[in-house]
């Protein structure tokens, strides 16, 4: 597109306005819950995974370490539930009613339509699990679908393989590298960034529900094929 100088410039946008921020009671699907993180609700859960007993090395790449005191603990969840920005939100197995981690949107820009997915913290009953896709499927379509979001960002260390990879599987596209972006724990950080964007959207979406249908999970929940092999977007 040209401007009347025959400069290149974005695409025009029909009567844009700035979005609305998020505001989630439950978001749920068929295996998973997501909640509005409480202390009352989620909190006795959530201590195996933020407490003593979490796994040290799951706390590499965030700014916290696990807590020691469930004093210290629910301190730190009250902050939690009252923050809007990151807006926190706990994921549940909808089969049984526990609390099996959390994640939040952050960064959360209503001018310009974009929002992040982090502090995403796994307990080990979580990890490689469905529960965790679908909700990461859940804030997705909430946001690009209820919130009209326009993008939709992740972010990790770069030395987060974990993490990098779990943006690839959950169809972000890798966008780069800021260097020396964030100093947490006394160490330097270069960040990675990943994201997708609303007219991703659609494509994406039919990945999830092709992978997160019941036909695609043996009696043990294990998957038949995995959730790229649905995928129908070209990587940038």
């Amino acid at each position: 597109m040209l401007n009347q100088y025959q400069q290149p410039i974005g695409d025009h946008l029909v009567d844009y306005h700035a979005g609305e921020l998020p505001e989630i009671d439950q978001l749920i699907g068929t295996y998973a819950r997501v909640e509005k993180l409480s202390l009352a609700k989620h909190g006795e859960d959530l201590y195996a995974v933020l407490g003593p007993e979490a796994n040290d090395k799951d706390f590499t790449y965030l700014p916290i370490n696990p807590f020691q005191t469930f004093s210290d603990y629910t301190a730190y969840i009250k902050t939690l539930e009252t923050s809007n920005d990151p807006y926190y939100l706990a994921i549940i197995d909808k089969e049984t009613g526990k609390a099996l981690g959390l994640f939040a949107l952050l960064n959360i820009d209503t001018a310009n339509r974009a929002v992040e997915m982090g502090w995403v913290i796994y307990s080990d009953k979580l990890k490689q699990h469905r529960i965790a896709t679908e909700a990461q499927f859940l804030v997705m379509q909430y946001s690009f679908e209820h919130l009209a979001y326009r993008r939709y960002q992740w972010k990790c260390d770069r030395f987060n393989q974990p993490s990098y990879h779990a943006a690839i599987r959950l169809g972000f596209t890798y966008e780069g590298c800021l260097r020396n972006a964030v100093v947490y724990k006394n160490r330097s950080r270069d960040s990675q960034f990943f994201s997708i964007i609303d007219q991703e959207w659609p494509a994406i979406k039919a990945m999830f529900q092709k992978w997160l249908h019941p036909s695609n999970f043996d009696a043990q929940a294990q998957q038949l094929a995995s959730l790229n092999s649905f995928k129908t977007i070209k990587d940038a």
